[in-house]
């Protein structure tokens, strides 16, 4: 049964933007701590930013700093991430994932979406 669903990955250029949306259809996800992770090809699963259950704190990668931000609204039961300024090197599969806390190590987020793919052109 799939938890979470991630949707906007797409491809786009070098300093373009995108907005990936995160739902939870049929179950409520408002006291978790949501974030999310991205993949590259040949490459560790990597930490790209988390929020509270609350959307009031919020921290990021130092590698997407100042270009992505996180956000939530409760009452969709929905999670985004706004990627501005888009760099070859942010291609990857994005995930978002749930969790008790915020928190960097993956293995901490006990739900998972199957991702969704982002490619950056140069």
């Amino acid at each position: 049964q799939v938890q979470l669903q991630e949707s906007g990955g797409g491809l786009v250029q070098a300093g373009g933007s995108l907005r990936l949306s995160c739902a939870a259809p049929g179950r409520a996800f408002g006291s978790y701590a949501r974030g999310w992770f991205r993949q590259a090809p040949g490459k560790e699963r990597e930490f790209v930013a988390s929020i509270s259950w609350s959307g009031d704190s919020a921290f990021y990668a130092d590698s997407v700093k100042g270009r992505f931000a996180i956000s939530r609204d409760n009452a969709k039961n929905t999670v985004y991430l706004q990627m501005n300024s888009l760099k070859p090197e942010d291609t990857a599969v994005y995930y978002c994932a749930a969790g008790p806390n915020m928190v960097i190590a993956a293995q901490d987020y006990g739900y998972w979406g199957q991702g969704t793919q982002v490619t950056v052109s140069s």
